[in-house]
């Protein structure tokens, strides 16, 4: 029997109308499931925005002046030097600091326009032999001329890569277990359809059909509930992203400024969301295939 586009698009109609209850509770179970991880996914890459500046092991930042003159910088960079607690450092002059700043704040256009280069401070970034002397540390040098101010809250970015990664792993660990349960859904699904066609099915075999022709729609009907609770899930994730830019700028919500995941970031993220989506329908519906249509 030859393959017609026409008949396969029918018969999904058809099915999913006919399984319409059963078929929404498992777009829904995707579609919640799926926006977990793609919460998940936007933690981890809105952590990684908001700890950029403390990789490779750097403790301290002094911020210098905008206007530090090069005698104040080589004081500070000579004092540093000197000091046996540091184990290491690097300067970060004023086109630099521009750069990052542009990079992180690329979120956040309002802001980007309100600050000019000749604003951003340059800095030095500091690792320390011991991580516990920051705080000692930092006041001697937030005293010296031309420091702007000391930051040196590495613990708390500690803390924060702990809780975020506890938090993943929760929200993964009940993704993975909405899925499997969406799975099974999709599975449960294909099974009443095929129930309910069982004698169409011989018939057709009877008439010369071939094991595919008969499969696809089944199959097709999985890929749907799959793609459709994705596309939810998608948009949910666009959502949450779109309500903490607005908490941003309305409210001046500043402890999530840093947390705001680029466009691209998001992009891949829907990607990635939509592409497990239609993993998850077509193995539910290859499972119930291979499991309960006897062609």
């Amino acid at each position: 029997m030859a393959f017609s586009v026409d008949y396969v698009v029918r018969e999904t109609a058809a099915n999913v109308w006919r399984n319409r209850l059963m078929s929404l509770a498992a777009v829904l179970t995707i579609a919640v499931s799926l926006a977990l991880v793609g919460s998940a996914l936007l933690i981890k890459q809105g952590v990684s925005v908001a700890t950029s500046q403390w990789q490779g092991g750097t403790q301290l930042l002094i911020f210098l002046q905008p206007n530090a003159s090069a005698a104040q910088t080589s004081a500070i960079a000579d004092q540093l030097k000197a000091t046996s607690a540091v184990k290491s450092f690097f300067y970060f002059d004023q086109a630099q600091s521009w750069t990052e700043f542009k990079r992180l704040m690329a979120n956040q256009p309002d802001l980007l326009n309100s600050v000019t280069e000749s604003q951003i401070p340059p800095s030095f970034r500091v690792a320390l032999k011991n991580p516990a002397e920051a705080p000692a540390i930092g006041q001697i040098f937030n005293q010296q001329v031309g420091v702007r101010n000391v930051q040196y809250n590495r613990a708390a970015i500690n803390t924060m890569l702990r809780i975020s990664s506890i938090a993943q792993l929760v929200i993964l660990g009940l993704a993975t277990v909405l899925l499997l349960s969406a799975t099974a859904l999709i599975l449960n699904v294909i099974r009443v359809a095929i129930f309910a066609r069982r004698r169409e099915v011989a018939v057709m075999k009877l008439v010369g059909a071939t094991n595919w022709f008969i499969r696809i729609p089944f199959m097709l009907e999985g890929l749907i509930q799959g793609l459709a609770g994705a596309v939810v899930a998608a948009l949910a994730v666009v959502g949450v992203r779109s309500m903490v830019s607005y908490m941003i700028q309305h409210f001046k919500v500043q402890l999530l400024s840093s947390f705001v995941v680029s466009t691209h970031d998001l992009a891949m993220t829907e990607i990635f969301v939509i592409l497990i989506g239609a993993v998850v329908g077509a193995a539910g519906s290859a499972l119930a295939v291979r499991r309960y249509l006897e062609v």
